[in-house]
């Protein structure tokens, strides 16, 4: 059950859903959404509850882009504003839990939480990054790649085999940029959403699965 969370003491607020499981594991897990979505789409429903099935205490949030308006894609130069959103949400989510705080996102919401740990790498633990938006659709040229050879922890990509923002071949030739442990999880015909025709619970439960047992690898 995800019950409403909002904590406008200081800015960027906070605002999104709490999934809070009945035995917690001590471990945190934030997670964000995409730029022409927000925090109710149905892929991060589903990963969340399956996290908090599995006993993580999970935040699912919008973006502050998003709290300033309802629809509509990020506003040009507003994507460190974005990155404050999530410090924010991550250090709120570190006076809840005294485990790991795993950090994930889809899309725009991923890459600005990968981006935010390159630079602060204390901030989390790991990263789960759906539908890495690896450039623009039909611009292979324009990468977003930037920090990807400052990533100091351990990183999961799941990525639709359709996904126009990057083809399976271009994201694990980026990968190679990565130097810190990482891992690349292809979703069979899935676009950009990942969802495709399938069901969504079945690809919470797969990215959860092989999430977790990325982490245990590590150990």
């Amino acid at each position: 059950m995800a019950t409403s969370f909002a904590d406008d003491r200081a800015e960027p607020a906070v605002r999104g859903f709490l999934h809070e499981p009945a035995e917690p594991n001590g471990d945190a897990f934030l997670l964000t959404h995409g730029a022409g979505a927000n925090c109710q789409s149905n892929l991060l429903i589903a990963v969340s509850s399956v996290l908090a099935g599995a006993r993580f205490t999970v935040l699912r949030f919008d973006l502050p882009f998003r709290q300033q308006r309802p629809h509509g894609p990020p506003a040009f130069g507003g994507a460190a504003r974005d990155r404050d959103g999530i410090r924010r949400a991550i250090s709120l989510m570190k006076e809840k839990v005294r485990g790991r705080v795993f950090l994930g996102g889809h899309s725009y919401g991923g890459r600005q939480a990968s981006m935010l740990v390159a630079e602060e790498p204390q901030l989390a633990d790991g990263l789960l990054l759906l539908s890495y938006p690896l450039h623009p659709p039909r611009k292979p040229a324009e990468l977003r790649t930037g920090h990807f050879s400052k990533l100091t922890k351990p990183t999961l990509f799941v990525h639709g085999t359709r996904d126009p923002f990057g083809s399976v071949e271009e994201m694990q030739a980026a990968l190679e940029l990565i130097p810190c442990p990482h891992m690349f999880v292809e979703i069979d015909r899935a676009g950009h959403d990942l969802l495709g025709k399938g069901d969504s619970n079945d690809l919470a439960a797969h990215i959860a699965r092989e999430f977790g047992a990325f982490v245990s690898s590590l150990k």
